[in-house]
């Protein structure tokens, strides 16, 4: 058995949270793997200092556009396989999955589509939530043991937003959204969170502009899933509210495989 503690941060722009003291967080904290989300960047944009951390294999996804979306794995053991993507151009070609497959798990990395800008982009969303939870499928028919992080971009329940009533017409809390993550959770996957506290307030993600995040008043919309398979394996789940350089925060598991 083995303790492994896994990170999850959509860090807004790897290369501006770079600028506010990434590395150094990342190497205080020092986890075993740390996935990131939104790094709108390329690989070929991004400096040595971050393409080869010290001590971590480094993965990176990114999307036909420069600048947009994309995800990064840093792992201290290597991976059996990196995929980028479900097979699926139109949703692969944003950058948003990146699947690392160990001997003991397979951790998918997923910056999940915002479905606030229009009607075609709401269904976007819908459709890759769609897509995901028949790749998930697959694997999971195969006995493989899961973990699922990143943003998901939509809270759950009332208790994981600030203003649930004022937000019920918004994507992000829209009650298709909502019975997605039902139906998700319903094929056999846990909100590691909730297996270790049922409290309220806890957000992940606070908007910008209204200066939210001084009163927290947040969306808990970034998550860790685990198959059932690894109900036993959990030890903790925690968010690191306190950690600052973008408008969201990291978030965490502890596992022992």
């Amino acid at each position: 058995m083995k303790n492994y503690r896994l990170l999850s941060w959509n860090v807004n722009g790897i290369r501006a949270v770079y600028k506010k003291g990434f590395l150094e967080w990342f190497k205080k904290e020092n986890p075993d793997v740390l996935c990131i989300q939104e790094t709108k960047a390329w690989e070929e944009q991004l400096s040595e200092e971050l393409t080869k951390v010290d001590g971590y294999h480094s993965f990176f996804c990114q999307g036909v556009k420069k600048g947009y979306s994309g995800t990064a794995i840093y792992t201290k053991e290597k991976p059996i396989n990196i995929e980028r993507g479900f097979g699926i151009e139109e949703f692969d070609n944003e950058g948003r999955i990146l699947i690392a497959e160990y001997e003991k798990f397979t951790l998918i990395n997923i910056y999940y589509p915002n479905g606030k800008r229009d009607k075609v982009r709401l269904q976007y969303k819908m459709d890759f939530y769609e897509a995901f939870q028949k790749y998930a499928k697959k694997l999971k028919a195969n006995g493989k043991k899961m973990i699922i992080c990143g943003d998901v971009n939509t809270a759950h329940k009332e208790i994981d937003l600030a203003r649930p009533k004022a937000n019920e017409k918004i994507s992000g809390f829209l009650p298709e959204e909502r019975a997605w993550i039902d139906r998700f959770l319903a094929d056999g996957y846990l909100d590691t969170l909730r297996m270790f506290t049922q409290e309220g307030e806890i957000y992940t993600w606070w908007d910008q502009i209204t200066r939210a995040r001084d009163r927290n008043v947040g969306w808990r919309i970034d998550y860790f899933y685990i198959s059932e398979n690894l109900r036993d394996n959990i030890t903790n789940a925690f968010t690191m509210p306190d950690v600052m350089g973008s408008d969201h925060c990291p978030v965490g598991i502890e596992i022992k495989i």
